[in-house]
């Protein structure tokens, strides 16, 4: 079970995670209310974090805030709600809460190799909202504590795997064998289920390999899918920190292009978009709690 946390730590740690969530703002309050103005708490889709006052009240946000999670319904929502015998509190006064729905990230990056190229990579992918496989057959070589949104797996078949766990994810080969780096591009490209393969390594070792791929039948535009050199080219620099780097800076851009991994910038509403929330609010009764 996840551990209760405050709103600003379940915030910061659905955004790690990338997580989507829903942010509930307590506006206004009149008259006798359990919570004050701006209290805040957080619903996720299996868990709540922080209160804005508890009771029948929280329970119907909560429930509220998880269909439009559900139904990925995501922006803001405000909605007024009278203390009285239809939600079982009868402090007599009413309480004005904003819904923000965030929608986290589907960004997915699995790394074969824990050596030293790929523990770099970890310290930076551990702040970004991506999930994260990390890949080996080595125990020894992970580290005992992981970042929040790093799995490990522990396999003593990483070419065998390398299918299922590809499926829709961005790839990174980095392992410490070539011929296992080999064998897993041709896996990778068999399958056809990556988002992107990247392969580290010089450019000697990448006509290498698109040698001996074309050899087993691949076309070059099958071939031309993985990258190698693996990395953004204007990040340069060859110590395992500054590979990490450069290939963060490529994969953000993938995932710019690809439409995962980045939110559209967040501006919060305009005064116009305010005051038309503001008269589109309905009074919550016991049938209809928020809808517009």
């Amino acid at each position: 079970m996840q551990k209760r946390m405050n709103w600003y730590q379940a915030v910061a740690d659905c955004e790690q995670r990338g997580e989507p969530y829903v942010l509930v703002t307590v506006l206004g309050v009149t008259g006798s209310v359990p919570r004050e103005p701006a209290s805040k708490m957080v619903v996720t889709g299996d868990q709540s974090h922080d209160t804005i006052g508890g009771g029948h009240l929280e329970y119907r946000i909560i429930a509220r805030a998880r269909e439009r999670l559900a139904a990925k319904e995501y922006g803001y929502e405000m909605a007024n709600f009278p203390l009285g015998a239809s939600l079982g509190q009868c402090c007599g006064g009413s309480v004005a809460v904003m819904l923000e729905g965030q929608p986290g990230s589907d960004a997915r990056l699995v790394v074969f190799g824990a050596g030293h190229v790929a523990q770099a990579l970890m310290s930076i992918m551990g702040q970004l909202p991506w999930q994260v496989t990390w890949v080996d057959s080595r125990e020894e070589c992970f580290p005992e504590a992981l970042p929040i949104n790093v799995r490990r797996h522990l396999t003593d078949d990483p070419v065998g795997d390398a299918a299922n766990l590809a499926t829709d994810a961005h790839c990174l080969i980095l392992t410490h064998n070539h011929q296992l780096d080999f064998d897993l591009c041709r896996t990778l490209l068999t399958a056809d289920t990556a988002a992107s393969i990247g392969l580290i390594g010089s450019q000697t070792k990448a006509n290498r390999f698109v040698q001996r791929l074309a050899r087993r039948g691949f076309s070059d535009e099958t071939i031309g899918r993985i990258r190698c050199p693996v990395g953004h080219p204007d990040v340069p620099g060859k110590r395992p920190m500054e590979v990490a780097v450069s290939i963060v800076a490529e994969l953000l851009a993938l995932a710019a292009d690809d439409g995962n991994g980045t939110q559209a910038a967040r501006r919060g509403l305009s005064w116009s978009g305010l005051k038309t929330l503001m008269q589109e609010t309905p009074v919550a009764t016991e049938t209809d709690t928020t809808e517009k």
